[in-house]
């Protein structure tokens, strides 16, 4: 399979990013040379790693970093968007878990590129980068981890092989660098950058006539849930809680916006336990971050998370939440301050504070303005990428390390 490189000139910065630059307060990059930075990631399907790494490269500064894109596997979605912002995008093609020849492009696309900085994302990219990248050549490798990985068992001590192969990792929560440490990375080697977080759009159409389309009655309370449909995320709890909750609150609906391999058993459960009239399974909605204004709470049920990006983007539009209380959740939220944090797998607690939260307004609109403070102070798109321009600079021996991680 030839070498798929579908390139663009380096132009602007996308749109919906053109003012971050002039935000950051960096300092002058002086006479030193431009950056040349390659993000390498598996696709760019819209998910929470892709979308971070498309507002990072359209985010940042032109004058100072020469950015590229590279995809193992394919493309997605968000290869349009990183093309509209001009920023060449290459695809290698990876068919298999270990693919030789994908293998042999990419170090042959490293090598005619010969980048400053790899920054690679996700596991099969963390790998394939490390492994790819020549001894003995300048390129500092930078990898990104953006989850509490417990599924992983040989993966692990691929990542402990590769350690001497790194010149930082970053988590995007405490919680997830904490899990790394322990497989031999010295402190001096790892970072937390949060995840940057954007205001969601206004929603299409109005509540009331959302709510009709799902065929609910127009006082109805909306519960929402915005994700994958996958073992971590424990929709079981949920739908047992809003069993709960309907009974002390006959108005109580939860919406499920997300698609995965569970849904199909998931509306079963939902069947079995007599709470399907309650429910509305919305699947895959590109609308999906808008809907959340829609919503009276935002729940998460996840037993692991790395930093929940529907979480902030709730957090974003001033909603309520409930989530669990989890160490990526805590860092986000404080209990009773900008939400309220149950225990993993409490259904009766998501139902409680819910219903405390659906009959006390004040509460819960105290609740989603100090969530969206918290955002706009701590995890904006800007910070982000004012956080990662530090670190390639530093890796690149251009800024002071910093003391702590």
């Amino acid at each position: 399979m030839a070498l798929i490189d579908n390139s663009a000139t380096v132009g602007e910065t996308s749109p919906n990013h053109s003012n971050v630059c002039d935000r950051l307060s960096v300092r002058s990059f002086g006479d030193h040379a431009v950056i040349t930075l390659e993000l390498l990631i598996p696709t760019l399907v819209q998910s929470g790693a892709e979308k971070q790494l498309v507002l990072l490269a359209t985010g940042l500064p032109r004058d100072e970093f020469d950015v590229h894109v590279t995809c193992l596997t394919s493309g997605g979605p968000y290869e349009e968007t990183l093309r509209e912002a001009g920023i060449p995008v290459t695809i290698l093609g990876k068919r298999f878990q270990f693919d030789p020849l994908a293998f042999f492009r990419l170090r042959r696309h490293l090598r005619e590129r010969n980048p400053d900085i790899l920054h690679t994302w996700l596991f099969a990219a963390n790998s394939y980068g490390r492994m790819a990248v020549s001894r003995g050549t300048n390129t500092r490798v930078i990898v990104s981890e953006r989850c509490v990985d417990t599924w992983k068992s040989w993966q692990l001590r691929v990542d402990r092989w590769l350690v001497d192969r790194t010149d930082s990792l970053v988590g995007n929560s405490q919680a997830v660098v904490d899990f790394y440490k322990p497989l031999g990375y010295p402190e001096s080697k790892l970072r937390v950058i949060p995840n940057g977080v954007e205001t969601p759009p206004l929603p299409s159409q109005s509540r009331a006539a959302f709510i009709a389309d799902l065929g609910l009655p127009q006082d109805a309370k909306i519960a929402m849930v915005v994700g994958r449909l996958a073992a971590q995320k424990r929709v079981t709890d949920l739908l047992w809680s809003m069993q709960l909750l309907r009974q002390a609150d006959p108005r109580a609906y939860l919406v499920i916006v997300g698609d995965g391999p569970l849904r199909a058993s998931l509306e079963q459960y939902a069947r079995e336990v007599e709470v399907i009239s309650h429910v509305r399974f919305l699947g895959h909605r590109p609308d999906a971050s808008s809907l959340l204004y829609h919503a009276d709470i935002v729940w998460l049920g996840s037993e692991f998370e790395g930093m929940s990006n529907s979480l902030m983007e709730a957090m974003a539009c001033a909603r309520p939440i409930v989530a669990t209380a989890i160490p990526p959740n805590q860092e986000l939220i404080q209990h009773g301050v900008q939400g309220e944090l149950v225990n993993l797998g409490d259904s009766a607690g998501f139902a409680q504070y819910s219903l405390k939260l659906l009959k006390d307004n004040a509460l819960a609109t105290q609740l989603g303005a100090a969530a969206r403070q918290r955002v706009e102070t701590e995890l904006s798109v800007a910070r982000m990428i004012e956080r990662h321009v530090n670190l390639y600079r530093e890796v690149l021996g251009r800024l002071p390390a910093p003391k702590s991680v």
